[in-house]
């Protein structure tokens, strides 16, 4: 199994690098050391679509954020992102997310884009490793301004991996093609003030501004955050599939930190929040401090 599961990861990591280039059953081949055959059978296997889905989904989700984000002509974002043609890219567009390129373009809704999520970060399971060496933790003060955050609420959901298993993990997409103010979407801890009756402590969402007035997702709440300063914990870059490991060692690392070194508290009346765990970035949770 973990042979196979190496087939498919180094797949995607060609995908990930050439997806805007004509990628083949025998370019897949070659990377996978399979026959092409039994690489598109493990493609599928292990990601539920196709290859070939998976390229167009992937190259009309970037395409959504350039067209969100640059004022380039349609006509070169359907070639630059692999299209053979523009008729063909607009056609794609539409059956994907239900608009033309152009519409998007002038007024960018939220839209469910395609996360590409390596076979090796959904096959991890979570356990209870213990720290084999002491890592290097960055610290640092950062203020978030007052806020909106755009989010959508769990049932009893406690971290990523019962939040998935409760809405879907399909949510990620959608809030990656909204603007956040801090550049990505965010997860959250919400304390008990920000919670409604029967809904879950962590939840997804994304920062916007306070006058945001932009299309608020179906099933998604609002709530305002008063500005507050955060200790931003960042830990050492880390092998994808070892996401599990490196998520448990920072928190570690944060549950042994005394905030009153540095003459704060912990300031439990605002959210806890996580970013998405980045190999190349390492692991990081911000937690709200306030002044001794």
């Amino acid at each position: 199994m973990q042979e196979q599961l190496e087939a498919v990861q180094r797949m995607q990591d060609y995908i990930k690098i050439h997806f805007s280039e004509q990628i083949s059953l025998a370019d897949l081949s070659n990377v996978s050391l399979f026959s092409p055959w039994y690489s598109h059978r493990l493609f599928q296997q292990y990601t539920g679509i196709s290859p070939a889905k998976y390229i167009r989904k992937l190259r009309l989700s970037k395409s959504a954020l350039k067209l969100r984000d640059d004022p380039t002509k349609i006509a070169d974002i359907a070639f630059e992102m692999g299209f053979g043609s523009v008729d063909g890219y607009q056609r794609a567009f539409f059956e994907e997310f239900g608009c033309n390129p152009s519409e998007y373009a002038s007024r960018p809704i939220p839209l469910y884009l395609f996360t590409p999520y390596s076979v090796n970060y959904k096959q991890t399971e979570r356990s209870n490793n213990t720290m084999e060496n002491l890592k290097n933790v960055f610290i640092q003060l950062i203020d978030k301004p007052a806020r909106k955050v755009l989010l959508k609420r769990g049932i009893a959901a406690k971290d990523y991996f019962s939040y998935c298993e409760e809405i879907s993990c399909d949510v990620w997409g959608l809030l990656q093609s909204i603007p956040s103010i801090c550049g990505e979407p965010i997860c959250l801890w919400l304390p008990t003030i920000y919670r409604k009756p029967n809904t879950s402590e962590y939840v997804q969402g994304v920062e916007v501004s306070l006058d945001y007035d932009g299309i608020i997702p179906e099933d998604f709440d609002v709530i305002e955050l008063p500005p507050a300063q955060y200790l931003m914990f960042q830990g050492e870059p880390f092998d994808e599939h070892s996401y599990g490991k490196a998520i448990e060692e920072l928190q570690l690392a944060i549950q042994k930190y005394d905030p009153t070194i540095r003459g704060y508290l912990w300031d439990t009346a605002n959210p806890r929040i996580q970013l998405e765990p980045i190999g190349t970035r390492g692991y990081i949770e911000l937690i709200a401090v306030k002044p001794l």
